[in-house]
């Protein structure tokens, strides 16, 4: 069940990435945080895509095996925008990309977003403002927030800078938004302390026997 995971994985610095970091092997053994609707609902929570009394009531309102029908749209999704990403990463996105961004553009019409006038900020420091707020009417809506992502990322990110980790068995990708442009690894502390560690091994071997 997907709420016996460890917690997802936030590294990528985009969130378009870090669902298709949904399924991960960070050290030896594969992931998937999507596997079923409890897993969904609690990637969705932890991503804060959806708030909670909307999980919540989706939860409570959905039919038998609705919300896991719902996850394995998701990971349908998921793989078809990590074949688009793969196929473009290391490289500015061009014009030529909205043609194959049609399913994505086709889930986006679905979404009943709305602008309400609301209440800002907290006491005295209270102020209207104009909120975005959705109609979540099925399940199924619950995939809008990830299209949306999805978009964000497509249009917002330099693809140059979109990066597979190095770690020799790692999956996770990663937008690099160092200064330098010169980032390895899905986080220091997984796969580049593993570099690390091999390094040193490997120094270690290559000394003459006798000098340590």
């Amino acid at each position: 069940m997907g709420h016996h995971h460890p917690p997802a994985m936030f590294l990528a610095d985009a969130l378009g990435l870090d669902f298709l970091n949904s399924i991960a092997t960070p050290v030896d053994t594969p992931i998937e945080w999507l596997d079923d609707g409890d897993g969904l609902l609690s990637w969705l929570a932890q991503a804060k895509l959806v708030p909670a009394a909307t999980l919540a009531a989706l939860r409570a309102q959905a039919m038998p095996g609705e919300l896991d029908s719902v996850a394995a749209q998701a990971r349908g999704l998921r793989e078809w925008f990590r074949g688009f990403v793969n196929d473009r990463k290391g490289r500015p996105l061009t014009a030529d990309a909205l043609d194959d961004l049609l399913p994505l553009n086709r889930m986006l019409e679905r979404d009943e977003e709305f602008d309400q006038i609301a209440l800002r900020g907290e006491g005295a420091s209270q102020g209207l403002a104009v909120l975005r707020s959705r109609r979540w009417r099925s399940p199924d809506s619950l995939l809008l927030p990830i299209a949306q992502a999805m978009a964000a990322f497509v249009c917002d990110e330099d693809f140059t800078h979109v990066k597979a980790c190095e770690g020799p068995a790692c999956t996770l990708m990663f937008a690099d938004h160092t200064r330098g442009h010169g980032r390895r690894w899905c986080s220091m502390a997984i796969c580049g302390n593993r570099a690390k560690q091999a390094a040193h091994r490997n120094r270690l071997r290559s000394l003459p026997k006798g000098s340590i």
